[in-house]
């Protein structure tokens, strides 16, 4: 349950599937994170395995990472955005999401290899503490899951942004970005475009 970008292979329509079929194999990363190289492992059935797929690559260059506070990643896949914002901002605490359960392993035996596990967990939605609300989201999202099912995600995670707190998306233009866009404002979420590089936007957007 991570983004998207234009090269997804035959082996990616898996991963946002719980228990993705292919059989599992590692496969190391290495990824330019706000100025930081961070040696990472993905793996087979997870999404943009083997490399930083370029809409994740986008959101690095054309922001700045959180300061602190408590932030989710939104769909973390092996856990390169959330890993990134504990590694940059030493006061954030990160819970990192995935209905991918292989993703989940990957996301939490890097958050060990690069010593942030204790600021850093990734679960399954059902294993997330229901009530937890949080100061940024940070996201990839899974759009080729369907607008449907995007919208009903979107739903079920903005509501947890604190007073003042915002998402921090991108989106691919040929995906919908500028749609989803306007759905969020619509929804009560006032969406800003941050930049807009190689294809995809970067959104904002915050409480109303």
């Amino acid at each position: 349950m991570s983004g998207d970008d234009q090269g997804v292979d035959q082996h990616e329509d898996h991963y946002f599937s719980a228990d993705p079929s292919v059989p599992f194999k590692r496969e190391p990363v290495t990824a330019e994170v706000w100025g930081r190289t961070l040696s990472l492992v993905s793996g087979s059935g997870v999404f943009a395995k083997g490399r930083l797929d370029i809409g994740t690559a986008v959101l690095f260059r054309e922001t700045e990472p959180p300061a602190g506070g408590r932030v989710l990643d939104l769909g973390c896949g092996y856990g390169v955005i959330g890993l990134a914002v504990a590694v940059s901002a030493p006061d954030a605490t990160v819970t990192a999401v995935d209905v991918n359960e292989r993703a989940v392993l990957l996301a939490n035996e890097n958050a060990a290899a690069l010593g942030v596990a204790d600021r850093y967990r990734a679960a399954t939605p059902d294993a997330v503490e229901p009530h937890a609300t949080y100061d940024e989201i940070w996201s990839n999202p899974p759009i080729r899951i369907g607008k449907q099912a995007l919208h009903e995600l979107l739903l079920t995670w903005l509501p947890r942004l604190a007073p003042d707190g915002r998402a921090v998306m991108v989106v691919g233009k040929n995906l919908g970005a500028d749609s989803l866009q306007r759905w969020l404002g619509e929804q009560g979420y006032p969406t800003t475009r941050l930049a807009s590089a190689k294809g995809f936007r970067v959104l904002e957007s915050r409480r109303a």
